[in-house]
């Protein structure tokens, strides 16, 4: 059975796409084969995974307006994931979609031939609650939410859950949100624990753990056009590797995901 995971957050800034790259390598150390999906016009993830954007001739742009089968687009990358790669392109094909029927189910009928060559579909989610947020959160089993620990990251959060419940209404009534994923988190002050813990108390959100750490080398690891596994072990690297492996075991042996209160 494929998991979809999508990754949204309608904020910039807070991860995501690190979180898609850094999560997809290391499900994929532990021989998941991994799809990893740019679903940003940005092509953030295109580019922190090796490939140019403005070098690409196909994208996945060219998979929703149907042009070309999703085969003929996937890349390789250094981390051993599969990219379906975006381009700036990818803008023009949300205001397509907005004319179609059933717009929403785009996404999920391009993935369903490719499906079945793999074990994790994870989906970066552009910074929007547009079309093609819709489209992830539609194609997606579960839902997991980075959110920034610091003031005022949680703005937008109560518009993203209200999005998450109208397409578990109307498109996706599977679709499952796991948690908010604390990232940016410095465990030296108490204000990232006091802005966890007004998440969790507003929206009565679980709190995934372990928390991501604030360091430089996710930075480096973009630049590098490989993620931070690839590089020497670092903080950042160890907590994306306990995070798949928690996702893994749930997924294969059920239970619920590590909490940041049961983390602490």
């Amino acid at each position: 059975m494929t998991r979809v995971l999508a990754i949204a957050n309608q904020k910039g800034g807070v991860a995501k796409t690190t979180t898609v790259a850094s999560l997809g390598a290391a499900l994929s150390a532990l021989s998941q084969r991994v799809l990893v999906v740019d679903l940003d016009p940005q092509a953030c993830l295109t580019f922190s995974l090796g490939h140019d954007p403005d070098k690409l001739e196909m994208s996945v742009h060219d998979v929703l307006i149907g042009e070309q089968k999703i085969g003929n687009v996937l890349l390789d990358t250094a981390d051993g994931v599969t990219l379906l790669p975006a381009n700036i392109d990818l803008a023009g094909a949300e205001a397509l979609l907005l004319m179609r029927p059933g717009r929403e189910f785009t996404l999920r009928r391009a993935l369903d031939p490719a499906s079945s060559d793999f074990d994790v579909i994870l989906i970066d989610c552009p910074p929007s609650l547009g079309v093609l947020t819709l489209n992830g959160l539609t194609a997606a089993d579960s839902v997991i939410v980075p959110l920034q620990c610091e003031t005022l990251a949680h703005r937008g959060v109560g518009q993203l859950l209200r999005t998450v419940t109208e397409v578990q209404q109307i498109t996706n009534p599977d679709l499952a949100l796991l948690g908010a994923l604390p990232t940016l988190y410095d465990a030296r002050t108490t204000h990232s624990r006091d802005v966890l813990a007004d998440v969790s108390d507003r929206y009565g959100l679980p709190v995934l753990a372990p928390p991501i750490p604030r360091t430089v080398r996710f930075a480096e690891a973009s630049a590098s056009g490989a993620s931070i596994l690839a590089g020497r072990k670092n903080k950042g690297a160890v907590a994306y590797r306990e995070l798949a492996a928690n996702l893994l075991k749930t997924w294969t042996e059920g239970g619920e995901l590590n909490t940041f209160a049961s983390y602490e």
